[in-house]
């Protein structure tokens, strides 16, 4: 071959293959191997074959050469330095090649498909692995020995036990021949139709389920029958972890595999929960329509399957110790109606049910009143409802459910007083026992109702309530929600909020009312004239949507202060309750202000009315008595707010659960507050509440009343408690619809009730007991505060004050003379010649407005709304409010207690 043709030198390699092939070669005869590919120890340094004797040898092609060098190592011959040229030495076998050593760059990392099959069989083999360890070593749940519940022990104040209940109304296990056939139907036509043909598990539902606790999502329960079974059953854990749902996953195919249908059917009803403390489907037969499961007919078994779904919002009777707002009777009644409708529809659907039968039932089946527990008797009943509805209102905080509080095993320790509940039942029954005879006077005296709670202002405990005559039988807490208005008890937010953000500058810039603004001292002036045209605060006739005017009519229907403006300082406005200085007071301030004022110091927006008519300020609201008794401690607390509880502490087998840790607000500054409380202190002292009068104490307080004379409250307190009292009418029968507060009128023997009689009687004969043995202590005195506004004062002193009704404690108060002459029982028709809510009326001084103060606003929870009345005075009745009072203030208005 010519010299220009040769192939230049191609690398050389070493290596025992390399070796090989060239001994291979040159014993059949073919061409000796390139240099540097005969494995010797001189080639491996690169010395030349031909040099050492060896036959010389060229490749017969570039690709040849390359391979041969990709063999060697890839390395040139005569190439110097450690390791170079040198023959590879071979590889180490691994078990898992990976990053894979025959490979460069990015390659490495590439798994092979013999790797990634590898993986996929390994792992596909572990779960089969793990799955039959896990189906070994669950076991199929037995309800009789698993699904138990335990009783709650409740505890005094003092740590000595109330009562222990939730267990006794455990559950009496059936068989499936006394449950009847329609609750077997309606429970699978609504629940899980396929139950006879599935395999007892669901799993899209249970991955829906797995990824949502994965995400963060909402928790969900068992898709099939079968799964819900195996979670009612498993009450030793009920937590709603990946876990736990992997477990019941596990034992609900073990228990589609080795348990009948009929057999799980039976146990699923048997553990279901119903409310009212019944498991299984005989507790519940008892407890909702008192007779034995196999009696039930087909709408009663739609309605505890429709129960099924959740007691709180499906039990016609209502739970709003639960949800004062979404639980109430009406709201239940018509869920479970229509729940109860669908189910036996989708009976009819799926052939378990005759049309004709299904068109007998079309209501709701009658149910039995939902306590049955004598151990609930008397105020226990209201008392363990309270404090249950803490817990779980507060279940973020106490880590306790509706559930798991049900299943039992809890001491709960309350800050409830053994003592002072028995002294407030006593002052109650003592005033009710002397005046109320229903006997005698059916037409008065029928189903008048008392309410109170006891606060600590120190603390926000709940040391007291009364709930009614008898918690097995009177179903609401009136301590808790009524729908009651407070009337003039809601006065002192208005003056709060005058003393806080002051009156707004009449002189100002109308858009920076609410930073232009006066505080406002005790000694300000203000109207206390009869039929006041109330204005806005830049001086124009306050009109509603309709371009009607305004006229507020005061307690008498009489003016107060000297003529001829009438003027009067709001410290003796407050003493005898004069509605119109109030009412300006209040458009002046702002009546978002008198809103924030009265949310600051306690009650919760739920149970206000609304701020769109100036009968705001006069009490049209109907918080709860809790909640009144804890927001007048915040001004015995010198504007320190703390929220009404009930429980202090929960313990379980495991040790403590829950503590509780009082939180504190300031929701006035102390110069405001004790200055509400000094004014406060004079209507106790020589105004409207002489009658609430404590011996050696001082005392601030405020009486009220409401439209139509429809309730009546007393609110007071010491630096030590709180307390607030209620009295109204209103049927008892939870049967009756659209049941509305009744006028009282003659109850009791007295011409009107006010706040200064029973109500105040009842507060001052409790107080006296419940403070027996602590110390006297006086109220702080206040530093002036703000400026007097509307100081110019009328020419001559004011006249003297006249006793109004609610100074009069006895049977038949007397009255001032009201300036136009009225009859002692006002009604709509009997009103004067320019009421309130005569709207273009004219009489000799103004033409004023009947504008339309909206509804004696009832409550949610008693599904009350009382009937407007044609007028209203402070103590016959604060003006109509605009019909938003939804009197939502169960569980204290809020977050239970």
């Amino acid at each position: 071959m010519s010299e220009h043709r040769r192939k230049p030198q191609q690398p050389q390699g070493g290596g025992r293959a390399a070796a090989r092939r060239g001994q291979s070669g040159s014993s059949s005869g073919r061409r000796a191997a390139p240099r540097g590919a005969t494995g010797s120890p001189s080639d491996s340094y690169g010395s030349d074959s031909r040099d050492s004797g060896g036959e010389g040898h060229t490749y017969g092609s570039r690709a040849e050469a390359r391979r041969a060098a990709q063999r060697g190592g890839g390395r040139r011959a005569g190439s110097t330095g450690p390791g170079r040229g040198r023959s590879a030495p071979p590889g180490k076998k691994r078990i898992i090649d990976y990053p894979r050593h025959d490979k460069d760059g990015w390659h490495r990392w590439m798994p092979s498909w013999k790797f990634v099959t590898g993986l996929c069989i390994a792992f596909f083999g572990s779960m089969v692995v793990a799955a039959g360890l896990g189906y070994a070593l669950v076991s199929v749940p037995v309800v009789a020995e698993t699904a138990t519940a335990q009783n709650n022990v409740y505890y005094w104040s003092d740590n000595t036990q109330m009562v222990a209940t939730g267990g006794e109304r455990n559950r009496q296990i059936v068989n499936l021949e006394q449950i009847p056939k329609a609750m077997q139907n309606a429970v699978i036509s609504q629940e899980n139709k396929t139950f006879y043909q599935d395999s007892g598990i669901d799993p899209r539902g249970i991955a829906r389920a797995v990824l949502n606790m994965a995400t963060g999502g909402e928790t969900q329960g068992g898709s099939t029958i079968t799964q819900q079974y195996v979670k009612n059953a498993m009450l030793d854990d009920q937590s709603q972890t990946l876990s736990r749902k992997v477990k019941e996953m596990f034992v609900s195919i073990k228990v589609g595999t080795d348990v009948k249908k009929d057999k799980i059917l039976e146990g699923y009803l048997n553990s279901a929960y119903y409310g009212r403390g019944a498991y299984g489907i005989q507790a519940a037969a008892r407890a909702y329509f008192d007779k034995d499961a196999l009696e039930l007919n087909e709408g009663e078994c739609a309605l505890l399957s429709a129960i099924l779904k959740g007691a709180t919002y499906y039990d016609p009777a209502g739970a709003t110790s639960i949800d004062p707002v979404g639980a109430t009777r009406e709201k239940n009644e018509e869920r479970a109606l229509n729940q109860m409708q669908d189910t036996l529809d989708k009976m009819v659907e799926y052939g378990h049910l005759d049309p004709a039968d299904r068109a007998k039932y079309t209501k709701l089946p009658k149910v039995q009143n939902p306590r049955s527990n004598t151990a609930l008797s008397g105020q226990i009943g209201y008392l363990v409802d309270l404090a249950k509805a803490y817990i779980v209102n507060n279940s973020e905080e106490t880590g306790i459910t509706a559930s798991q509080l049900e299943q039992g095993g809890y001491s709960i320790y309350t800050t409830f007083d053994k003592k002072k509940v028995a002294e407030l039942e006593k002052a109650v029954k003592k005033v009710y026992k002397k005046n109320i005879k229903p006997e005698e006077r059916p037409d008065t005296d029928t189903h008048v109702q008392f309410g109170g709670a006891s606060v600590d202002p120190a603390t926000g405990a709940i040391k007291a309530i009364y709930g009614g005559t008898d918690a097995t039988k009177h179903f609401t807490n009136n301590a808790d929600a009524t729908g009651a208005q407070v009337g003039s008890t809601f006065k002192p937010y208005v003056l709060a909020a005058a003393m806080k953000w002051g009156v707004r500058d009449p002189e100002g810039d109308p858009v920076q009312a609410q930073d232009e603004r006066t505080k406002v001292s005790e000694k300000s002036l203000y109207s206390g004239k009869n039929k006041l045209k109330i204005k806005e605060y830049d001086g124009s006739v306050w009109q509603n949507e309709k371009g009607e005017q305004w006229q507020q009519v005061n307690d008498g229907d009489e003016s107060r202060g000297t003529p001829p403006d009438y003027k009067i300082d709001l410290r003796e406005a407050m003493q005898f309750s004069v509605n119109s200085a109030f009412v300006q007071l209040g458009v002046d301030v702002g009546l978002d202000k008198v809103k924030a004022s009265a949310m600051d110091s306690g009650l919760l927006e739920s149970s206000l009315a609304g701020t769109n008519y100036p009968s705001f300020s006069l009490g049209t609201s109907s918080p709860s008595a809790i909640r009144m008794a804890g927001s007048y401690a915040t001004f015995a607390a010198s504007g320190d707010q703390r929220d009404p509880f009930s429980v202090k502490k929960v313990t379980s087998k495991d040790g403590t659960v829950y503590t509780h840790k009082t939180q504190t607000k300031q929701a006035f500054t102390a110069l405001v507050a004790d200055n509400v409380t000094d004014v406060l202190k004079t209507v106790v002292e020589d105004g409207t509440g002489t009658n609430a009068q404590l011996e050696g104490r001082e005392v601030a307080g405020k009486t009220g009343t409401t439209d139509g004379n429809k309730s009546a409250w007393f609110v007071g307190y010491t630096p030590q408690l709180s307390t607030a009292i209620s009295m109204f009418r209103y049927p008892d029968d939870e049967t009756i619809k659209n049941r509305q507060f009744l006028e009282m009128y003659g109850t009791g023997d007295q011409e009107s009730i006010h706040g200064a009689s029973f109500p105040s009687e009842i507060w001052a004969d409790y107080m006296e007991d419940a403070l027996k043995g602590q110390k006297a202590v006086p109220f702080p005195t206040p530093e002036p505060i703000g400026e007097i506004v509307n100081d110019t004062p009328s020419p001559t002193a004011s006249a003297s004050p006249t006793e109004t009704e609610e100074e009069t404690p006895s049977a038949s108060p007397t009255t001032s003379e009201p300036e136009q002459p009225e009859p002692s029982r006002p009604t709509a028709s009997e009103t004067a010649t320019c009421g309130v809510f005569d709207f273009k009326c004219e009489d000799e001084d103004d033409t004023g407005g009947t504008g339309p103060g909206g509804s004696d606003a009832g409550g949610t929870d008693g599904g009350v709304t009382s009937s407007p009345s044609a007028s209203e005075s402070e103590e016959e009745g604060a003006n109509r409010g605009n019909g938003n009072g939804n009197g939502n203030g169960a569980l204290f208005g809020g977050p239970a207690g």
